[in-house]
């Protein structure tokens, strides 16, 4: 079987973001995909123009069985399982869960519901810290993930013990 390396950044601000994340994780696992490494979590400011509460954000690496495509889908059914109903949520407004795939091994995917890289991870602090936390060399588009994050603000992100 072979399997690729993903990285996925988890994001919550509703309910329990906390005990979501931990649930968001072991549910993936539980589904195939083996976690190599997982970020702390960082409690990041809202990005966008909608006024809510701090996210809390993590990162994690798989190994991953399916192809990119059955990732988003298993990303996806994750986020329904734990309360996400994209259908009623506002663009960039609070989240029960959020799971976005930065990166699946070295595949350029430029489709209308899927993007990889993710489009927007150069610019988002909130995702590149974590990153950087467990896969600082980790090339984005010839771009080493920790030399990303050097020409950001990272400064309000807070690391959670």
């Amino acid at each position: 079987m072979s399997l690729t390396r993903a990285y996925l950044c988890l994001g919550a601000n509703v309910g329990m973001p906390r005990e979501t994340l931990a649930l968001a994780v072991a549910t993936l696992a539980r589904a195939g995909l083996t976690i190599v490494a997982r970020s702390a979590l960082y409690r990041t400011p809202p990005w966008g123009p909608v006024p809510q509460p701090p996210y809390l954000n993590q990162v994690v690496a798989v190994d991953c069985p399916l192809d990119a495509r059955g990732l988003l889908h298993l990303a996806l059914l994750v986020e329904r399982m734990l309360g996400r109903d994209r259908a009623r949520e506002v663009r960039f407004g609070p989240r029960t869960i959020d799971i976005d795939i930065l990166a699946f091994g070295d595949a350029r995917i430029e489709d209308s519901d899927l993007q990889l890289p993710h489009p927007r991870l150069m610019e988002r602090a909130f995702a590149l810290v974590p990153l950087v936390e467990i896969a600082p060399e980790l090339r984005i588009a010839g771009v080493r993930a920790a030399d990303a994050l050097a020409r950001l603000d990272a400064s309000a992100i807070v690391k959670l013990a």
